[in-house]
Protein backbone atom coordinates (compact mmCIF):
# COMPACT_ATOMS: atom_id res chain seq x y z
CA UNK A 1 0.00 0.00 0.00
CA UNK A 2 1.32 3.42 -0.90
CA UNK A 3 2.42 5.51 2.08
CA UNK A 4 1.84 8.94 0.55
CA UNK A 5 -1.47 10.65 1.40
CA UNK A 6 -4.15 10.71 -1.31
CA UNK A 7 -5.70 14.03 -2.30
CA UNK A 8 -9.00 15.03 -0.71
CA UNK A 9 -11.81 13.75 -2.97
CA UNK A 10 -14.16 16.33 -4.48
CA UNK A 11 -17.47 16.98 -2.71
CA UNK A 12 -19.53 15.83 -5.70
CA UNK A 13 -20.53 12.56 -7.32
CA UNK A 14 -17.85 10.75 -9.29
CA UNK A 15 -17.87 9.80 -12.93
CA UNK A 16 -16.44 6.48 -14.09
CA UNK A 17 -12.94 7.71 -14.92
CA UNK A 18 -12.63 9.42 -11.52
CA UNK A 19 -13.50 6.42 -9.36
CA UNK A 20 -11.41 5.90 -6.23
CA UNK A 21 -12.36 2.39 -5.22
CA UNK A 22 -12.49 -1.16 -6.49
CA UNK A 23 -16.03 -2.34 -7.22
CA UNK A 24 -18.18 -3.70 -4.40
CA UNK A 25 -21.02 -5.82 -5.76
CA UNK A 26 -22.97 -6.43 -2.55
CA UNK A 27 -26.26 -4.53 -2.01
CA UNK A 28 -24.82 -1.57 -0.12
CA UNK A 29 -24.62 2.19 -0.54
CA UNK A 30 -22.29 3.43 -3.30
CA UNK A 31 -18.79 3.46 -1.87
CA UNK A 32 -17.80 6.49 -3.97
CA UNK A 33 -20.24 8.58 -1.90
CA UNK A 34 -17.89 8.38 1.07
CA UNK A 35 -16.48 11.83 0.39
CA UNK A 36 -16.70 15.34 1.86
CA UNK A 37 -20.40 16.14 1.99
CA UNK A 38 -21.34 12.45 1.77
CA UNK A 39 -21.87 9.53 4.11
CA UNK A 40 -20.15 9.22 7.47
CA UNK A 41 -17.93 6.09 7.63
CA UNK A 42 -19.41 3.72 10.23
CA UNK A 43 -18.14 0.37 11.47
CA UNK A 44 -19.83 -2.04 13.85
CA UNK A 45 -18.99 -1.19 17.45
CA UNK A 46 -18.66 2.57 16.88
CA UNK A 47 -20.09 4.73 19.68
CA UNK A 48 -21.91 7.99 18.89
CA UNK A 49 -22.62 10.84 21.26
CA UNK A 50 -21.00 8.78 24.04
CA UNK A 51 -24.30 6.90 24.25
CA UNK A 52 -25.18 4.86 21.14
CA UNK A 53 -23.20 1.72 20.24
CA UNK A 54 -23.65 0.57 16.63
CA UNK A 55 -24.52 -3.14 16.46
CA UNK A 56 -26.35 -3.66 13.15
CA UNK A 57 -27.11 -1.94 9.87
CA UNK A 58 -30.83 -1.57 9.16
CA UNK A 59 -30.73 0.19 5.80
CA UNK A 60 -29.44 2.97 3.59
CA UNK A 61 -30.78 5.58 1.20
CA UNK A 62 -29.48 8.31 -1.04
CA UNK A 63 -29.07 10.71 1.88
CA UNK A 64 -28.48 8.55 4.95
CA UNK A 65 -27.52 5.26 6.51
CA UNK A 66 -29.62 3.75 9.32
CA UNK A 67 -28.25 1.63 12.15
CA UNK A 68 -29.48 -0.31 15.17
CA UNK A 69 -27.68 0.98 18.23
CA UNK A 70 -27.59 0.00 21.89
CA UNK A 71 -28.50 2.89 24.14
CA UNK A 72 -25.73 2.62 26.75
CA UNK A 73 -27.46 5.05 29.11
CA UNK A 74 -30.95 3.56 29.06
CA UNK A 75 -30.20 -0.08 28.16
CA UNK A 76 -32.65 -0.23 25.24
CA UNK A 77 -32.20 -0.05 21.49
CA UNK A 78 -32.68 2.79 19.00
CA UNK A 79 -32.45 3.33 15.27
CA UNK A 80 -29.78 5.89 14.43
CA UNK A 81 -30.21 7.70 11.11
CA UNK A 82 -26.98 9.42 10.04
CA UNK A 83 -27.56 11.97 7.30
CA UNK A 84 -25.00 12.87 4.65
CA UNK A 85 -23.27 16.04 5.74
CA UNK A 86 -24.21 18.12 2.69
CA UNK A 87 -27.89 18.19 3.76
CA UNK A 88 -27.37 18.02 7.52
CA UNK A 89 -27.55 21.77 7.97
CA UNK A 90 -30.76 22.26 6.01
CA UNK A 91 -32.82 19.09 6.45
CA UNK A 92 -36.58 19.58 6.49
CA UNK A 93 -37.08 16.18 8.08
CA UNK A 94 -36.18 17.36 11.56
CA UNK A 95 -38.34 20.48 11.31
CA UNK A 96 -41.28 18.40 10.15
CA UNK A 97 -40.87 15.82 12.91
CA UNK A 98 -40.59 18.56 15.53
CA UNK A 99 -43.79 20.11 14.19
CA UNK A 100 -45.62 16.78 14.40
CA UNK A 101 -44.49 16.31 18.00
CA UNK A 102 -45.62 19.84 18.81
CA UNK A 103 -49.13 19.74 17.30
CA UNK A 104 -50.15 16.10 17.78
CA UNK A 105 -47.70 13.98 19.79
CA UNK A 106 -50.08 11.04 20.38
CA UNK A 107 -51.30 10.78 16.79
CA UNK A 108 -47.80 11.38 15.47
CA UNK A 109 -46.45 8.47 17.51
CA UNK A 110 -49.23 6.25 16.19
CA UNK A 111 -48.67 6.96 12.50
CA UNK A 112 -45.06 8.17 12.08
CA UNK A 113 -41.84 6.56 13.32
CA UNK A 114 -41.14 8.24 16.64
CA UNK A 115 -38.26 10.69 16.95
CA UNK A 116 -36.46 10.21 20.28
CA UNK A 117 -33.61 12.68 19.94
CA UNK A 118 -31.00 14.33 17.74
CA UNK A 119 -27.37 15.38 17.83
CA UNK A 120 -24.52 16.28 15.50
CA UNK A 121 -21.43 14.22 14.79
CA UNK A 122 -18.26 15.51 13.19
CA UNK A 123 -16.35 13.16 10.92
CA UNK A 124 -13.91 13.19 8.00
CA UNK A 125 -16.71 14.07 5.57
CA UNK A 126 -18.19 16.94 7.55
CA UNK A 127 -20.78 17.49 10.26
CA UNK A 128 -23.62 14.98 10.18
CA UNK A 129 -27.05 15.40 11.70
CA UNK A 130 -27.98 12.21 13.55
CA UNK A 131 -31.63 11.45 14.27
CA UNK A 132 -32.56 8.93 16.96
CA UNK A 133 -35.75 6.94 16.28
CA UNK A 134 -37.63 4.04 17.77
CA UNK A 135 -36.35 0.86 16.08
CA UNK A 136 -38.67 -0.55 13.42
CA UNK A 137 -38.92 -3.71 11.37
CA UNK A 138 -38.48 -4.16 7.62
CA UNK A 139 -40.29 -2.14 5.00
CA UNK A 140 -43.37 -3.25 3.10
CA UNK A 141 -41.02 -3.82 0.15
CA UNK A 142 -38.88 -6.24 2.12
CA UNK A 143 -41.36 -8.00 4.40
CA UNK A 144 -43.34 -9.69 1.62
CA UNK A 145 -40.25 -11.72 0.71
CA UNK A 146 -39.99 -12.96 4.31
CA UNK A 147 -43.52 -14.29 4.80
CA UNK A 148 -43.40 -18.00 5.75
CA UNK A 149 -45.81 -19.05 2.98
CA UNK A 150 -43.13 -18.12 0.43
CA UNK A 151 -40.44 -20.30 2.01
CA UNK A 152 -39.10 -22.38 0.48
CA UNK A 153 -39.46 -20.41 -2.74
CA UNK A 154 -40.93 -22.45 -5.58
CA UNK A 155 -40.76 -21.85 -9.30
CA UNK A 156 -43.63 -19.71 -10.59
CA UNK A 157 -44.75 -18.69 -7.09
CA UNK A 158 -46.66 -15.37 -6.92
CA UNK A 159 -44.90 -13.23 -4.30
CA UNK A 160 -47.48 -10.78 -2.97
CA UNK A 161 -49.24 -9.97 0.26
CA UNK A 162 -52.42 -11.88 1.09
CA UNK A 163 -55.37 -9.58 0.30
CA UNK A 164 -56.35 -8.91 3.91
CA UNK A 165 -52.76 -8.07 4.82
CA UNK A 166 -52.39 -5.78 1.80
CA UNK A 167 -55.66 -4.06 2.70
CA UNK A 168 -54.52 -3.46 6.27
CA UNK A 169 -51.19 -1.99 5.10
CA UNK A 170 -53.05 0.29 2.72
CA UNK A 171 -55.59 1.45 5.29
CA UNK A 172 -52.98 2.11 7.98
CA UNK A 173 -50.76 4.06 5.58
CA UNK A 174 -53.83 5.97 4.39
CA UNK A 175 -54.66 6.87 7.99
CA UNK A 176 -51.09 8.17 8.34
CA UNK A 177 -51.49 10.26 5.17
CA UNK A 178 -54.79 11.61 6.50
CA UNK A 179 -53.04 12.69 9.69
CA UNK A 180 -50.25 14.43 7.76
CA UNK A 181 -52.54 16.12 5.25
CA UNK A 182 -54.92 17.36 7.93
CA UNK A 183 -51.90 19.08 9.45
CA UNK A 184 -50.93 20.61 6.09
CA UNK A 185 -47.98 18.27 5.49
CA UNK A 186 -47.26 16.13 2.41
CA UNK A 187 -44.99 13.13 2.82
CA UNK A 188 -43.48 13.66 -0.63
CA UNK A 189 -41.87 10.21 -0.88
CA UNK A 190 -44.79 7.89 -0.23
CA UNK A 191 -43.69 4.42 -1.32
CA UNK A 192 -43.51 0.84 0.05
CA UNK A 193 -39.89 1.34 1.12
CA UNK A 194 -41.00 4.08 3.54
CA UNK A 195 -43.75 2.07 5.23
CA UNK A 196 -42.27 0.04 8.10
CA UNK A 197 -43.59 -2.79 10.24
CA UNK A 198 -43.43 -2.43 14.02
CA UNK A 199 -41.39 -4.77 16.22
CA UNK A 200 -41.82 -6.82 19.31
CA UNK A 201 -40.40 -5.09 22.37
CA UNK A 202 -36.72 -5.87 21.80
CA UNK A 203 -35.28 -3.89 24.72
CA UNK A 204 -34.83 -7.04 26.81
CA UNK A 205 -33.32 -9.00 23.90
CA UNK A 206 -29.62 -9.80 24.49
CA UNK A 207 -27.30 -7.75 22.31
CA UNK A 208 -25.63 -10.83 20.84
CA UNK A 209 -28.95 -11.91 19.27
CA UNK A 210 -29.23 -8.59 17.47
CA UNK A 211 -25.59 -7.90 16.66
CA UNK A 212 -24.47 -8.15 13.03
CA UNK A 213 -21.43 -10.32 12.47
CA UNK A 214 -18.33 -8.94 10.79
CA UNK A 215 -18.33 -11.93 8.47
CA UNK A 216 -17.26 -11.42 4.88
CA UNK A 217 -17.91 -15.08 3.99
CA UNK A 218 -21.52 -14.80 5.18
CA UNK A 219 -21.85 -11.64 3.09
CA UNK A 220 -22.93 -9.57 6.09
CA UNK A 221 -20.06 -7.20 5.33
CA UNK A 222 -18.21 -6.42 2.13
CA UNK A 223 -14.63 -7.33 1.31
CA UNK A 224 -12.18 -4.61 2.45
CA UNK A 225 -12.76 -1.25 0.80
CA UNK A 226 -9.70 -0.68 -1.39
CA UNK A 227 -8.59 2.33 -3.39
CA UNK A 228 -7.55 1.79 -7.00
CA UNK A 229 -4.30 3.64 -6.36
CA UNK A 230 -3.46 1.49 -3.34
CA UNK A 231 -3.40 4.42 -0.94
CA UNK A 232 -5.06 4.53 2.48
CA UNK A 233 -8.43 6.32 2.38
CA UNK A 234 -9.62 8.27 5.41
CA UNK A 235 -13.05 9.23 4.03
CA UNK A 236 -14.48 5.70 3.66
CA UNK A 237 -14.92 2.87 6.19
CA UNK A 238 -12.71 -0.24 6.03
CA UNK A 239 -15.76 -2.26 4.91
CA UNK A 240 -19.43 -1.71 4.07
CA UNK A 241 -22.26 -3.44 5.95
CA UNK A 242 -25.12 -5.19 4.20
CA UNK A 243 -28.47 -4.07 5.63
CA UNK A 244 -30.09 -6.65 7.92
CA UNK A 245 -33.63 -5.53 8.80
CA UNK A 246 -35.01 -6.94 12.04
CA UNK A 247 -37.20 -9.53 10.32
CA UNK A 248 -37.08 -12.16 13.12
CA UNK A 249 -38.52 -9.68 15.63
CA UNK A 250 -41.31 -8.26 13.46
CA UNK A 251 -45.10 -8.59 13.77
CA UNK A 252 -46.53 -10.03 10.59
CA UNK A 253 -49.83 -11.74 11.47
CA UNK A 254 -53.29 -10.49 12.47
CA UNK A 255 -53.05 -7.20 14.34
CA UNK A 256 -49.72 -6.09 12.83
CA UNK A 257 -48.97 -2.37 12.68
CA UNK A 258 -47.11 -0.23 10.16
CA UNK A 259 -45.91 3.37 10.31
CA UNK A 260 -44.68 5.92 7.78
CA UNK A 261 -40.97 6.69 7.93
CA UNK A 262 -38.43 8.94 6.22
CA UNK A 263 -39.85 12.45 6.27
CA UNK A 264 -36.84 13.73 4.30
CA UNK A 265 -39.03 14.56 1.30
CA UNK A 266 -41.88 16.07 3.36
CA UNK A 267 -43.08 19.62 2.83
CA UNK A 268 -45.86 21.95 3.93
CA UNK A 269 -48.70 22.52 1.50
CA UNK A 270 -48.00 26.23 1.78
CA UNK A 271 -44.33 25.81 0.84
CA UNK A 272 -43.89 23.06 -1.79
CA UNK A 273 -40.37 22.32 -3.02
CA UNK A 274 -39.21 23.08 -6.54
CA UNK A 275 -38.30 19.43 -7.01
CA UNK A 276 -39.96 16.32 -5.57
CA UNK A 277 -38.19 13.09 -4.57
CA UNK A 278 -41.10 10.82 -5.54
CA UNK A 279 -39.90 7.54 -7.18
CA UNK A 280 -40.23 7.37 -10.97
CA UNK A 281 -43.15 4.97 -11.26
CA UNK A 282 -45.18 6.79 -8.59
CA UNK A 283 -44.93 10.31 -10.03
CA UNK A 284 -48.13 12.14 -10.92
CA UNK A 285 -48.46 13.27 -14.58
CA UNK A 286 -48.25 16.99 -13.76
CA UNK A 287 -45.00 16.30 -11.90
CA UNK A 288 -43.56 14.60 -14.99
CA UNK A 289 -44.67 17.24 -17.49
CA UNK A 290 -44.49 20.55 -15.62
CA UNK A 291 -42.55 19.80 -12.46
CA UNK A 292 -45.53 20.99 -10.43
CA UNK A 293 -45.40 19.82 -6.82
CA UNK A 294 -48.79 20.02 -5.13
CA UNK A 295 -50.59 18.52 -2.16
CA UNK A 296 -51.88 15.52 -4.14
CA UNK A 297 -48.58 13.85 -5.06
CA UNK A 298 -49.07 11.44 -2.12
CA UNK A 299 -52.58 10.67 -3.34
CA UNK A 300 -51.38 9.65 -6.80
CA UNK A 301 -48.65 7.49 -5.27
CA UNK A 302 -51.23 5.86 -2.99
CA UNK A 303 -53.45 4.98 -5.96
CA UNK A 304 -50.48 3.28 -7.65
CA UNK A 305 -49.68 1.48 -4.41
CA UNK A 306 -53.17 -0.06 -4.18
CA UNK A 307 -52.58 -1.73 -7.54
CA UNK A 308 -49.09 -2.87 -6.52
CA UNK A 309 -49.96 -4.38 -3.15
CA UNK A 310 -53.04 -6.20 -4.38
CA UNK A 311 -51.52 -7.58 -7.59
CA UNK A 312 -47.88 -7.88 -6.55
CA UNK A 313 -46.88 -5.90 -9.65
CA UNK A 314 -46.17 -2.18 -10.12
CA UNK A 315 -48.78 -0.28 -12.13
CA UNK A 316 -46.03 1.70 -13.89
CA UNK A 317 -42.64 -0.01 -14.14
CA UNK A 318 -40.33 2.75 -15.36
CA UNK A 319 -36.60 1.98 -15.53
CA UNK A 320 -34.18 4.89 -15.31
CA UNK A 321 -33.19 6.03 -18.78
CA UNK A 322 -32.86 9.13 -20.93
CA UNK A 323 -36.38 8.44 -22.19
CA UNK A 324 -37.98 7.65 -18.81
CA UNK A 325 -40.51 10.49 -19.07
CA UNK A 326 -41.73 9.35 -22.49
CA UNK A 327 -41.85 5.77 -21.22
CA UNK A 328 -43.99 6.85 -18.27
CA UNK A 329 -46.31 9.06 -20.32
CA UNK A 330 -46.91 6.31 -22.88
CA UNK A 331 -47.76 3.94 -20.02
CA UNK A 332 -50.14 6.49 -18.54
CA UNK A 333 -51.90 6.91 -21.87
CA UNK A 334 -52.20 3.15 -22.29
CA UNK A 335 -53.37 2.29 -18.78
CA UNK A 336 -55.48 5.32 -17.85
CA UNK A 337 -56.47 6.94 -21.14
CA UNK A 338 -55.52 10.02 -23.16
CA UNK A 339 -53.93 12.95 -21.39
CA UNK A 340 -56.05 16.12 -21.25
CA UNK A 341 -55.04 18.94 -23.58
CA UNK A 342 -53.63 21.12 -20.79
CA UNK A 343 -51.15 18.37 -19.89
CA UNK A 344 -50.51 17.01 -23.39
CA UNK A 345 -49.32 20.40 -24.65
CA UNK A 346 -46.35 20.17 -22.25
CA UNK A 347 -45.20 16.87 -23.76
CA UNK A 348 -42.55 18.29 -26.05
CA UNK A 349 -41.63 14.95 -27.67
CA UNK A 350 -45.23 13.76 -28.21
CA UNK A 351 -44.84 14.00 -32.01
CA UNK A 352 -42.50 10.99 -31.83
CA UNK A 353 -45.51 8.87 -30.87
CA UNK A 354 -48.69 10.67 -31.92
CA UNK A 355 -50.04 12.14 -35.15
CA UNK A 356 -51.17 15.80 -35.16
CA UNK A 357 -54.69 14.44 -34.50
CA UNK A 358 -53.28 12.72 -31.37
CA UNK A 359 -53.58 9.22 -32.71
CA UNK A 360 -50.89 6.84 -31.39
CA UNK A 361 -48.74 5.50 -34.23
CA UNK A 362 -45.47 4.50 -32.54
CA UNK A 363 -44.42 3.03 -29.17
CA UNK A 364 -40.67 2.91 -29.83
CA UNK A 365 -38.99 5.17 -27.27
CA UNK A 366 -37.10 7.98 -28.95
CA UNK A 367 -39.10 7.75 -32.15
CA UNK A 368 -38.81 5.79 -35.36
CA UNK A 369 -35.29 5.37 -36.76
CA UNK A 370 -34.72 6.30 -40.41
CA UNK A 371 -35.88 3.47 -42.66
CA UNK A 372 -37.59 1.60 -39.82
CA UNK A 373 -41.27 0.87 -39.30
CA UNK A 374 -43.11 2.31 -36.27
CA UNK A 375 -43.47 -0.07 -33.34
CA UNK A 376 -46.95 -0.73 -31.99
CA UNK A 377 -47.67 -2.81 -28.89
CA UNK A 378 -50.90 -4.02 -27.35
CA UNK A 379 -52.67 -1.29 -25.39
CA UNK A 380 -53.76 -2.69 -22.03
CA UNK A 381 -55.90 -0.68 -19.62
CA UNK A 382 -55.30 -0.58 -15.87
CA UNK A 383 -58.35 -2.79 -15.34
CA UNK A 384 -57.12 -5.37 -17.87
CA UNK A 385 -53.63 -5.37 -16.29
CA UNK A 386 -55.24 -5.84 -12.87
CA UNK A 387 -57.29 -8.82 -14.03
CA UNK A 388 -54.34 -10.41 -15.85
CA UNK A 389 -52.30 -10.29 -12.65
CA UNK A 390 -54.90 -12.63 -11.13
CA UNK A 391 -55.20 -11.09 -7.65
CA UNK A 392 -56.72 -13.29 -4.94
CA UNK A 393 -60.06 -11.45 -4.95
CA UNK A 394 -63.54 -12.46 -6.00
CA UNK A 395 -65.11 -10.59 -8.91
CA UNK A 396 -67.12 -8.22 -6.71
CA UNK A 397 -64.15 -7.13 -4.61
CA UNK A 398 -61.90 -6.82 -7.66
CA UNK A 399 -64.46 -4.46 -9.18
CA UNK A 400 -64.43 -2.32 -6.01
CA UNK A 401 -60.64 -2.08 -6.03
CA UNK A 402 -60.41 -1.15 -9.72
CA UNK A 403 -63.08 1.53 -9.25
CA UNK A 404 -61.19 2.87 -6.24
CA UNK A 405 -57.94 3.13 -8.22
CA UNK A 406 -59.77 4.94 -11.05
CA UNK A 407 -61.29 7.40 -8.58
CA UNK A 408 -57.87 8.25 -7.18
CA UNK A 409 -55.78 8.36 -10.38
CA UNK A 410 -57.43 11.35 -12.01
CA UNK A 411 -55.35 13.53 -14.30
CA UNK A 412 -56.83 16.71 -12.80
CA UNK A 413 -55.21 17.14 -9.35
CA UNK A 414 -58.17 19.16 -8.06
CA UNK A 415 -60.50 16.21 -8.65
CA UNK A 416 -58.41 13.67 -6.73
CA UNK A 417 -59.97 12.69 -3.40
CA UNK A 418 -58.30 13.58 -0.11
CA UNK A 419 -56.97 10.80 2.15
CA UNK A 420 -59.93 11.33 4.49
CA UNK A 421 -62.35 10.92 1.59
CA UNK A 422 -60.65 7.73 0.43
CA UNK A 423 -60.99 6.33 3.95
CA UNK A 424 -64.77 6.54 3.58
CA UNK A 425 -64.73 4.23 0.56
CA UNK A 426 -66.70 1.05 1.35
CA UNK A 427 -63.69 -1.14 0.60
CA UNK A 428 -61.72 0.43 3.45
CA UNK A 429 -64.73 0.51 5.78
CA UNK A 430 -64.87 -3.29 5.56
CA UNK A 431 -61.64 -3.78 7.55
CA UNK A 432 -60.83 -2.83 11.15
CA UNK A 433 -57.13 -2.16 11.70
CA UNK A 434 -57.51 -1.00 15.30
CA UNK A 435 -57.52 -4.48 16.84
CA UNK A 436 -54.27 -5.57 18.49
CA UNK A 437 -55.30 -9.21 18.83
CA UNK A 438 -53.29 -12.20 17.67
CA UNK A 439 -49.95 -10.47 17.26
CA UNK A 440 -47.35 -12.96 16.11
CA UNK A 441 -43.63 -12.46 15.58
CA UNK A 442 -41.15 -14.34 13.44
CA UNK A 443 -38.67 -14.84 16.29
Amino acid sequence: MSTSSPPTPPSSAFIDDKRRFKNITLPCEWVEDYRPGGYHPVVLGDIFNRQYKIIRKLGEGSYSTVWLARDLKHSGYVALKILVSEISGSTTELRTLRRIIEVAPAEGTRYITRLLGEFEHRGPNGVHKCLVFEPMGPSVNTMVEELPQFKPRRRGMEIRYPPRMAKSILKQSLQALTFLHENGIAHGDFQPGNILFTLNDIDSTPEDLLRQEEDEQARSISPPVQRLDGKQDKWAPPYLCVAQPLVPFTYYAEGFKVKLSDMGGAYYFTDPPTKAVTPLGLRAPELILTGTVNNTVDIWSFGCLIFELITGLPLFCIPCSEMEDDDHLLSLTTQLGALPDELFKHWTTSSLYFTPERKLFNCQLGGVALGEEPLMVEQTSMEESFDRAGPDLDEEEAHKVKALIRWILQYNPTKRPSPAEILTDPWFCEIDVESNSSKVSMA
